[in-house]
C-alpha cells in the first residue's frame, strides 16, 4: 500500500514515515500544498494523510483539488485545528476521517487500517510484473508461482520498484523511501541489499 504524507513539520513528517514503513506501507512525503498536489498527480496512492496548516496552498484547498479528481481515495486529516467547526468543515469537504494533534501513533495506524479496509478491492492487493507477483496484503512475493523469502528491507525495495514500474529510480530516492536514511550514511549496505535484483542504467540514475 502506498501512502502520501502531507505534513509541513519536517520532524513529524519523518516520524510518520518511520512509523508507517514499520507497518509495511510505502510512503512519499510532501511538505507544502504545492508539492502535495504535484506528487498526487504524478503517482497513484492508496491513502493520503493531510495536514491543514500548509504553506503555498492550504490543506483544505489540497483536499478540494484531490476530491475534484478522485472521490474514492481515502483522506485522513491530521491537524492541530481541534475546534468542532474545523472538523465538520474538513469532513464536509471530503475527508474520510479527522485526527487532531497531539495523537497516539497506535490510533493513527489503526485509523489507516480501517480506511484502507473500507476502500480495499481484491484486485488491488496484487502487483504483477511478468512472472513476479507481489501481494501487498500478505507481504509476499512469488516467482512463477513459487514463494521466495525476502527480508523486510528486500521486500521494501521490491514493493517500491514494482509500484514504480517503468520509472527511472535514483539510489538516493530508494534509500530515502526504504531505509529512512541519507544516501551517504548507507555505504555498501544499500548495494548489498539490491545488487541481486536491480539493474543499473548508467547515466540515468545517481
Amino acid at each position: 500500500m502506498k501512502l502520501l504524507i502531507i505534513e509541513d513539520e519536517e520532524s513529524l513528517n519523518k516520524v510518520l514515515v518511520k512509523v508507517l514503513r514499520k507497518h509495511g506501507y510505502t510512503t512519499d512525503s510532501a511538505f507544502d500544498g504545492d508539492e502535495a498536489i504535484n506528487l498526487y498527480f504524478e503517482n497513484n496512492y492508496d491513502l493520503i494523510i493531510l495536514d491543514l496548516n500548509l504553506s503555498k496552498i492550504d490543506g483544505i484547498e489540497v483536499l478540494k483539488t484531490i476530491r475534484e479528481d478522485n472521490t474514492n481515495l481515502p483522506v485522513l486529516i491530521l491537524s492541530a485545528r481541534s475546534d468542532i467547526e474545523d472538523k465538520i468543515h474538513g469532513l464536509d469537504e471530503g475527508a474520510n476521517d479527522y485526527l487532531t494533534k497531539p495523537f497516539h501513533f497506535e490510533e493513527l495506524t489503526a485509523r489507516v487500517r480501517v480506511l484502507l479496509r473500507r476502500n480495499a478491492t481484491p484486485s488491488g492487493t496484487k502487483i504483477e510484473s511478468g512472472d513476479v507477483v507481489l501481494d501487498t496484503s500478505k507481504k509476499t512475493v512469488t516467482i512463477e508461482g513459487n514463494s521466495i523469502t525476502l527480508s523486510q528491507k528486500e521486500y521494501g525495495v521490491m514493493a517500491y520498484l514494482m509500484l514504480r514500474k517503468g520509472e527511472t529510480i535514483t539510489s538516493g530516492k530508494l534509500i530515502e523511501s526504504v531505509w529512512e536514511s541519507d544516501a551517504e550514511d548507507m555505504g555498501k549496505s544499500f548495494y548489498v541489499h539490491i545488487s541481486s535484483f536491480i539493474k543499473n542504467v548508467r547515466g540515468q540514475g545517481t
